[in-house]
């Protein structure tokens, strides 16, 4: 069974950066697109972006510019950069194999301070 182990989140002021992590176990991550989702207090869990096999992005419209997703295939490891962060970042931060109904991982917490 594919796990995910997201890491990297933390406290940061507006205007910060931080680097998340999400480790996948198992051979189907090359082969498929990854994603980050977020969600926020008394939210439901969004799509933040996501990246293919071949390493085409999209994002959603609110992080355009200030968010990148990579992959690295031989790690296993997908990351999302996250740059000039808001108060409305902050959120439990999600990677999954998109389309694919794996069980979600704990995430990794991103607290903004304004």
């Amino acid at each position: 069974q594919v796990q995910l182990v997201e890491s990297g989140g933390g406290l940061v002021q507006a205007g910060g950066s931080l680097k998340l992590s999400c480790a996948a176990s198992g051979s189907i991550f090359s082969l498929n697109v990854m994603g980050w989702y977020r969600q926020a207090p008394g939210k439901q869990r969004e799509w933040v972006a996501h990246i293919t096999s071949r390493s085409s992005t999209a994002y959603v419209d609110s992080v355009k510019g200030r968010f990148t997703i990579s992959r690295d295939n031989a790690k296993n490891t997908v990351y999302l950069q996250m740059n000039s962060l808001k108060p409305e970042d902050t959120a439990v931060y999600y990677c999954n194999v998109v389309g694919a109904g794996v069980p979600w991982g704990r995430g990794t917490q991103v607290t903004v301070s304004s």
